[in-house]
């Protein structure tokens, strides 16, 4: 099991967080940068030195952009992803909430190819659902799931729309889960790999923004 990490804290703020998570870079499937929701309007350097730091750790990087479930201007969404390639040197693009219909899927494809054309080696999509058939082929990586532990635990007996084992390869699906309690997060890593997905992302943190820390996976206590 890989482990997908967004840590959506500023390394000012956290910077024994950041400096865990250069150590453990080879446990990762890759790290999200977020510098504000986005690249932000100027380059950060903090956020640069971070960057360079787990790019030479081995770390694969990918820059964080939201396209809004598909209402957002996709110049906007390249123009994004072209200021992390600038300023960050990122491998890959995080799309986050992507759509997951099939109406929608023709327009996904073609985001997909432009970000894939300005240079995205990896592609991670985030519809944080199980997309209608033919999503999960566009991506490198898809996120069948993001969601609270409580919907994830409630439903060991009957699977959420998390992925279908045996249906896609697991080395393409991730389920992100937050609110785990940290003596329960091996229990997630676990559920992730028996529900389908190779990739995972189980972090104690709570709404609204519980990828300000990492996850009891990387930190040592779970190791």
């Amino acid at each position: 099991m890989s482990l997908l990490v967004p840590l959506y804290v500023h390394p000012a703020e956290d910077p024994g967080a950041w400096h865990r998570l250069i150590t453990a870079a080879d446990l990762t499937y890759g790290v999200v940068l977020n510098p504000a929701s986005g690249p932000g309007t100027t380059p950060d350097p903090a956020f640069a030195s971070a960057a360079e730091a787990l790019r030479a750790a081995g770390a694969l990087l990918l820059g964080y952009v939201d396209t809004d479930y598909g209402t957002r201007d996709p110049d906007l969404v390249l123009d994004d992803f072209r200021l992390h390639r600038e300023w960050y040197e990122v491998d890959g693009c995080f799309l986050d909430q992507v759509t997951s219909t099939s109406v929608d899927l023709p327009a996904c494809r073609r985001l997909v190819r432009r970000v894939r054309r300005a240079g995205a080696r990896a592609v991670v999509l985030n519809p944080g659902v199980q997309p209608a058939p033919g999503y999960t082929r566009l991506a490198d990586l898809t996120v069948t799931f993001e969601g609270p532990w409580s919907t994830y635990v409630s439903a060991f007996t009957r699977p959420p729309k998390a992925g279908k084992p045996g249906k896609e390869p697991a080395d393409r699906l991730c389920h992100l889960v937050y609110g785990v309690p940290e003596a329960l997060v091996p229990l997630a890593v676990r559920t992730a790999a028996e529900r389908g997905a190779a990739v995972c992302g189980p972090v104690t943190g709570e709404l609204p923004n519980p990828w300000a820390a990492l996850s009891p996976a990387l930190t040592g206590k779970e190791r």
